[in-house]
């Protein structure tokens, strides 16, 4: 007989499951349905359901993981003390995994699940917004638009360019660095010495 501990953490490990097998199927088709879910991950569609109620219950609790990886990221490179465009880098550099493995949020972002997406990146958006303000109040950021902006578009790139890496795999952090520094206002020649050997 199991235990309830025992079932516990069965019914954790296939809600774990489910959540990462919704991420490689809905990063390969935004639009793949909860009965596409549940075959992928070897459930029914019940199990699914009983984990998350919604396809937006599923979409949240995926952002959700997302948040929380990135606000460490964003965190620990803030805290470092680094100057700006050097904090930009070494943010990039930990984020392209996380960035590679929640890129369909950029697609969901604009669809249906865009305002409950948008709420949930908001300390992720803060985040950005005050390192991007760091940069421009020492000068070696743009001042063109405000912090806020300027920080989504420079982000925006990154998870471009991991989208579009998905299908040919020629691009990596090294063009997601430069581009977005380039975003930034940083001089191409900076970008690509700071970006320095990034593959």
């Amino acid at each position: 007989m199991p235990t309830e501990s025992s079932r516990v953490r069965a019914m954790l490990e296939t809600r774990d499951r489910i959540l990462d097998v919704a991420l490689d199927l809905l990063g390969e088709n935004p639009d793949a349905g909860m009965g596409e879910i549940a075959s992928a991950a070897g459930v029914v569609r019940r199990t699914v359901y009983d984990h998350f109620p919604s396809r937006l219950d599923l979409v949240r609790t995926l952002t959700e993981r997302a948040v929380t990886e990135m606000t460490a990221v964003l965190a620990d490179v803030n805290a470092s003390g680094a100057e700006a465009d050097a904090a930009w880098v070494e943010f990039i550099a930990r984020l392209w995994p996380v960035a590679h493995r929640y890129r369909v949020l950029l697609a969901l972002r604009r669809g249906e699940y865009g305002e409950a997406i948008h709420a949930l990146l908001g300390p992720v958006d803060e985040l950005l917004a005050d390192l991007v303000k760091r940069g421009q109040d020492a000068g070696v950021f743009a001042q063109h638009l405000p912090a806020a902006t300027l920080s989504q578009i420079a982000y925006g790139v990154v998870f471009a360019i991991a989208d579009s890496d998905r299908s040919n795999g020629t691009l990596g952090p090294r063009a997601a660095t430069i581009t977005s520094l380039l975003m930034l206002g940083v001089p191409e020649t900076r970008a690509i010495a700071l970006a320095g050997d990034q593959p």
